[in-house]
């Protein structure tokens, strides 16, 4: 699936068996609630934190996912092509840093 596919099937959905997009703010609210679910998951499975009864059955791969498709929703709903704006993002990356990570002595 490309990213402009993923953008595509996203509203789709949303506008099918969603209803409607949430409120951009509301999704800025559920992104972070997403990106904390995947952090208590990556502290636990990655870090020094046990796992709670509540944290087990959770896949990283899924909080993954749920972190893209409110990404995604966002993309949508402020008319951002994130299949162009990733482009743009590794063209700045490439400018910006052709030689700033080779010659970083902690790496």
């Amino acid at each position: 699936m490309t990213i402009e596919a993923a953008q595509q099937q996203v509203d789709e959905w949303i506008k099918t068996v969603g209803v409607r997009y949430f409120n951009e703010l509301t999704n800025l609210g559920i992104l972070m609630e997403e990106v904390g679910e995947l952090s208590r998951l990556m502290v636990r499975q990655y870090g020094e934190q046990s796992f709670k009864e509540s944290d087990k059955g959770k896949e990283l791969s899924d909080e993954m996912a749920d972190v893209l498709w409110v990404l995604i929703c966002l993309a949508n709903q402020t008319g951002v092509n994130l299949t162009t704006a990733l482009q743009k993002n590794f063209e700045k990356k490439t400018n910006r840093d052709a030689e700033r990570h080779k010659t970083n002595h902690k790496l």
